[in-house]
Protein backbone atom coordinates (compact mmCIF):
# COMPACT_ATOMS: atom_id res chain seq x y z
CA UNK A 1 0.00 0.00 0.00
CA UNK A 2 1.38 3.37 -0.96
CA UNK A 3 2.12 5.60 2.03
CA UNK A 4 -0.43 8.34 2.52
CA UNK A 5 0.96 11.82 2.29
CA UNK A 6 0.31 14.10 5.20
CA UNK A 7 -0.77 17.60 4.31
CA UNK A 8 1.43 20.33 5.66
CA UNK A 9 -0.22 22.87 7.94
CA UNK A 10 -1.00 26.14 6.22
CA UNK A 11 1.17 28.91 7.61
CA UNK A 12 -0.78 31.58 9.45
CA UNK A 13 -1.45 34.66 7.36
CA UNK A 14 0.33 37.80 8.56
CA UNK A 15 -1.63 40.47 10.36
CA UNK A 16 -2.03 43.61 8.27
CA UNK A 17 -1.21 46.85 10.08
CA UNK A 18 -1.49 50.32 8.60
CA UNK A 19 0.81 52.96 10.05
CA UNK A 20 0.79 56.66 9.27
CA UNK A 21 3.74 59.03 9.76
CA UNK A 22 2.67 62.62 10.44
CA UNK A 23 4.29 65.82 11.65
CA UNK A 24 5.65 69.09 10.36
CA UNK A 25 7.76 69.27 7.22
CA UNK A 26 11.50 68.55 7.58
CA UNK A 27 11.25 66.72 10.93
CA UNK A 28 12.61 63.55 9.29
CA UNK A 29 9.54 61.38 8.70
CA UNK A 30 10.83 60.05 5.38
CA UNK A 31 14.31 59.58 6.82
CA UNK A 32 12.92 57.47 9.67
CA UNK A 33 11.03 55.31 7.19
CA UNK A 34 14.06 54.95 4.91
CA UNK A 35 16.26 53.96 7.85
CA UNK A 36 13.67 51.44 9.07
CA UNK A 37 12.83 49.86 5.73
CA UNK A 38 16.13 50.08 3.83
CA UNK A 39 18.65 50.72 6.63
CA UNK A 40 19.75 53.80 4.72
CA UNK A 41 20.00 57.50 5.46
CA UNK A 42 20.26 60.45 3.12
CA UNK A 43 21.90 63.71 4.24
CA UNK A 44 19.45 66.58 4.46
CA UNK A 45 21.05 68.34 1.49
CA UNK A 46 20.45 65.25 -0.66
CA UNK A 47 16.88 64.50 0.41
CA UNK A 48 13.73 66.17 -0.89
CA UNK A 49 10.40 66.94 0.73
CA UNK A 50 7.66 64.36 0.34
CA UNK A 51 5.01 65.49 -2.13
CA UNK A 52 1.58 64.18 -1.14
CA UNK A 53 1.98 60.66 0.26
CA UNK A 54 4.53 57.86 -0.15
CA UNK A 55 3.68 54.26 0.63
CA UNK A 56 5.78 51.24 1.58
CA UNK A 57 5.19 47.70 2.73
CA UNK A 58 7.47 46.09 5.31
CA UNK A 59 7.24 42.57 6.73
CA UNK A 60 8.40 41.79 10.24
CA UNK A 61 7.81 39.35 13.08
CA UNK A 62 6.74 40.57 16.49
CA UNK A 63 6.52 38.17 19.43
CA UNK A 64 6.21 35.22 17.03
CA UNK A 65 3.44 36.86 15.00
CA UNK A 66 4.09 37.74 11.36
CA UNK A 67 3.04 41.28 10.54
CA UNK A 68 2.69 43.05 7.20
CA UNK A 69 3.10 46.78 7.71
CA UNK A 70 1.60 49.24 5.25
CA UNK A 71 3.40 52.49 6.08
CA UNK A 72 2.15 55.80 4.73
CA UNK A 73 4.58 58.71 4.83
CA UNK A 74 2.73 62.01 4.57
CA UNK A 75 3.83 65.48 3.54
CA UNK A 76 3.91 68.03 6.36
CA UNK A 77 3.20 71.11 4.26
CA UNK A 78 -0.17 72.76 4.71
CA UNK A 79 -0.98 72.70 1.00
CA UNK A 80 -1.08 68.89 1.13
CA UNK A 81 -3.43 68.60 4.13
CA UNK A 82 -6.49 67.94 1.96
CA UNK A 83 -4.58 65.18 0.18
CA UNK A 84 -3.33 63.38 3.25
CA UNK A 85 -6.49 63.59 5.38
CA UNK A 86 -8.08 60.68 3.49
CA UNK A 87 -5.14 58.44 4.37
CA UNK A 88 -6.11 58.34 8.05
CA UNK A 89 -8.91 55.91 7.19
CA UNK A 90 -8.13 52.42 8.47
CA UNK A 91 -4.91 53.39 10.25
CA UNK A 92 -4.18 51.35 13.38
CA UNK A 93 -1.02 53.17 14.37
CA UNK A 94 0.04 56.82 14.14
CA UNK A 95 3.67 57.88 14.39
CA UNK A 96 3.86 61.59 15.24
CA UNK A 97 7.32 63.02 14.59
CA UNK A 98 8.95 66.23 15.75
CA UNK A 99 12.52 67.50 15.59
CA UNK A 100 14.14 67.87 19.03
CA UNK A 101 16.27 70.71 17.61
CA UNK A 102 13.23 72.59 16.30
CA UNK A 103 10.87 74.05 18.90
CA UNK A 104 8.31 75.02 16.27
CA UNK A 105 7.82 71.38 15.23
CA UNK A 106 7.11 70.46 18.86
CA UNK A 107 4.76 73.40 19.44
CA UNK A 108 2.75 72.28 16.38
CA UNK A 109 1.92 68.89 17.93
CA UNK A 110 -1.39 69.98 19.55
CA UNK A 111 -2.68 70.79 16.06
CA UNK A 112 -1.68 67.33 14.82
CA UNK A 113 -3.37 65.66 17.79
CA UNK A 114 -6.48 67.75 17.19
CA UNK A 115 -6.53 66.40 13.64
CA UNK A 116 -6.29 62.85 14.99
CA UNK A 117 -9.37 63.45 17.12
CA UNK A 118 -11.23 64.22 13.91
CA UNK A 119 -10.02 61.34 11.77
CA UNK A 120 -9.17 58.33 13.98
CA UNK A 121 -10.72 56.50 16.92
CA UNK A 122 -9.37 56.64 20.47
CA UNK A 123 -8.23 53.01 20.27
CA UNK A 124 -5.69 53.77 17.52
CA UNK A 125 -2.14 53.44 18.87
CA UNK A 126 -0.10 56.64 18.88
CA UNK A 127 3.62 57.07 19.44
CA UNK A 128 5.41 60.39 19.72
CA UNK A 129 8.92 60.29 18.25
CA UNK A 130 11.46 63.01 18.97
CA UNK A 131 13.77 62.70 15.98
CA UNK A 132 17.31 64.02 15.35
CA UNK A 133 18.79 63.38 18.78
CA UNK A 134 22.14 63.34 16.96
CA UNK A 135 21.75 67.15 17.09
CA UNK A 136 22.08 67.18 20.88
CA UNK A 137 24.23 70.31 20.72
CA UNK A 138 21.28 72.26 19.26
CA UNK A 139 18.45 70.60 21.19
CA UNK A 140 15.47 72.86 21.89
CA UNK A 141 13.05 70.29 23.37
CA UNK A 142 14.12 68.28 26.40
CA UNK A 143 13.42 64.57 26.78
CA UNK A 144 11.37 65.25 29.90
CA UNK A 145 9.18 67.76 28.08
CA UNK A 146 8.53 65.29 25.28
CA UNK A 147 7.71 62.52 27.74
CA UNK A 148 5.29 64.71 29.68
CA UNK A 149 3.46 65.83 26.56
CA UNK A 150 3.16 62.25 25.26
CA UNK A 151 1.77 61.13 28.62
CA UNK A 152 -0.87 63.88 28.53
CA UNK A 153 -1.85 62.79 25.04
CA UNK A 154 -2.02 59.10 26.01
CA UNK A 155 0.78 58.23 23.60
CA UNK A 156 3.89 56.09 23.64
CA UNK A 157 7.14 58.05 23.53
CA UNK A 158 10.64 57.53 22.22
CA UNK A 159 13.52 59.67 20.99
CA UNK A 160 15.42 58.53 17.92
CA UNK A 161 17.86 59.47 15.20
CA UNK A 162 17.35 58.45 11.59
CA UNK A 163 20.95 59.49 10.93
CA UNK A 164 22.55 57.17 13.51
CA UNK A 165 19.69 54.59 13.56
CA UNK A 166 19.30 54.95 17.34
CA UNK A 167 15.87 53.70 18.47
CA UNK A 168 14.40 53.74 14.95
CA UNK A 169 13.51 50.04 14.88
CA UNK A 170 12.34 50.28 18.48
CA UNK A 171 9.86 53.04 17.57
CA UNK A 172 8.16 50.89 14.94
CA UNK A 173 8.42 47.77 17.12
CA UNK A 174 6.71 49.46 20.07
CA UNK A 175 3.76 50.73 18.09
CA UNK A 176 3.21 47.33 16.42
CA UNK A 177 3.43 45.51 19.75
CA UNK A 178 0.77 47.84 21.16
CA UNK A 179 -1.44 47.26 18.11
CA UNK A 180 -1.18 43.49 18.60
CA UNK A 181 -2.22 44.01 22.23
CA UNK A 182 -5.38 45.75 20.96
CA UNK A 183 -7.28 43.01 19.06
CA UNK A 184 -10.13 45.25 17.93
CA UNK A 185 -7.65 47.12 15.75
CA UNK A 186 -6.60 44.15 13.65
CA UNK A 187 -8.97 41.20 14.03
CA UNK A 188 -11.25 42.46 11.26
CA UNK A 189 -8.22 43.20 9.07
CA UNK A 190 -6.98 39.60 8.80
CA UNK A 191 -6.50 38.69 5.17
CA UNK A 192 -7.20 42.22 3.99
CA UNK A 193 -4.34 43.84 2.12
CA UNK A 194 -3.64 47.49 1.50
CA UNK A 195 -3.84 48.53 -2.15
CA UNK A 196 -2.92 51.53 -4.24
CA UNK A 197 -3.68 52.41 -7.80
CA UNK A 198 -0.35 50.98 -9.00
CA UNK A 199 2.77 53.08 -9.38
CA UNK A 200 6.25 52.62 -8.00
CA UNK A 201 7.84 53.31 -4.64
CA UNK A 202 8.84 56.95 -4.25
CA UNK A 203 5.74 58.23 -6.06
CA UNK A 204 2.57 59.38 -4.27
CA UNK A 205 0.54 56.23 -3.79
CA UNK A 206 3.37 54.04 -5.11
CA UNK A 207 4.39 50.76 -3.51
CA UNK A 208 7.75 49.67 -2.17
CA UNK A 209 7.82 46.10 -0.85
CA UNK A 210 10.75 45.30 1.41
CA UNK A 211 12.15 41.80 1.77
CA UNK A 212 11.26 40.35 -1.65
CA UNK A 213 13.42 37.98 -3.67
CA UNK A 214 15.43 39.46 -6.53
CA UNK A 215 13.00 38.00 -9.07
CA UNK A 216 10.03 39.52 -7.29
CA UNK A 217 11.80 42.85 -7.09
CA UNK A 218 12.38 42.84 -10.82
CA UNK A 219 8.74 42.03 -11.44
CA UNK A 220 7.63 44.80 -9.13
CA UNK A 221 10.11 47.43 -10.27
CA UNK A 222 10.44 49.08 -6.88
CA UNK A 223 11.95 52.47 -6.16
CA UNK A 224 13.03 54.62 -3.30
CA UNK A 225 11.00 57.14 -1.33
CA UNK A 226 13.49 59.52 0.23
Amino acid sequence: MAPTSQSKPTPAAPINCKLLLIGNSSVGKSSLLLRFSDEQWLPEDESSATIGVDFRVHRMEVNGQKVKLSIWDTAGQERFRTITSSYYRGAQGIILVYDVSNRESFDALPRWYSELETYVSNSVVKILVGNKIDKEFSRQVSTAEGEQFAKRMNSLFIEASAKTAIHVNEAFQEVVEKILETPELWESQKGAGQHTGGGRGGMPGGVQVVGLTEGQKSAQGGGCAC
